[in-house]
């Protein structure tokens, strides 16, 4: 199953950075959706996300990833507006390893902490979405749309979560993941530096 997944993502490595959005065949709005869920980082950060606050449960299960949205619409302004600066790549990269190691880790994170992590991680999200708006698209629409493709996959990663729990071995499942989305994670630090 491993070596399934390695395959998947050296096979595939060009496509799985959906950072080439350069036409909108669905319009600005659905095109901004796409970003994030056809980026396979964007994916695996968000769904993170979402897996990590449920988690933690209670109010964090909206708290965190309600931080990381607001957080990334700012990066996403700053992406737009102050665009050529570098490396935010590796903080993506960066961002995926330590969500999936967290995961992988099984231990139940602090709120607070887990709040201010996602935060740095988002700007990195967030600046990556905004420069990378395809000219050719109107920004409100398109970043509404990439706003809502983030708030989507950290649904899915709270249901994920919540449903793995109520199975005898959800938790091995969640660490399993954990472990693939941190290998992912490294593979995409080493291609960014």
């Amino acid at each position: 199953m491993i070596k399934f997944f390695c395959f998947l993502l050296f096979f595939f490595s060009s496509t799985l950075s959906a950072h080439e959005a350069q036409s909108l065949p669905y319009g600005p709005f659905l095109s901004g959706i796409t970003h994030p869920v056809l980026g396979f980082d964007h994916l695996l950060a968000m769904v993170s996300v979402g897996m990590i606050s449920a988690q933690i449960g209670g109010r964090a299960i909206w708290t965190v990833p309600a931080t990381f949205v607001v957080v990334m619409f700012f990066g996403g302004l700053l992406g737009l507006n102050y665009g050529g600066l570098t490396g935010y790549e590796i903080g993506i990269a960066i961002s995926v390893l330590l969500l999936g190691s967290a995961l992988a880790a099984d231990q139940k994170l602090n709120a607070v902490f887990a709040m201010i992590a996602v935060a740095v991680f988002a700007v990195f999200h967030g600046y990556a979405h905004g420069e990378e708006i395809p000219t050719i698209a109107e920004p409100p629409p398109y970043v509404a749309g990439f706003m809502t493709g983030t708030i989507i996959l950290h649904i899915a990663g709270v249901v994920l979560a919540d449903i793995s729990t109520h199975y005898e071995k959800g938790k091995v499942l969640l660490r399993f993941l954990g472990g693939f989305i941190a290998l992912s994670g490294m593979y995409f630090l080493i291609n960014a530096i």
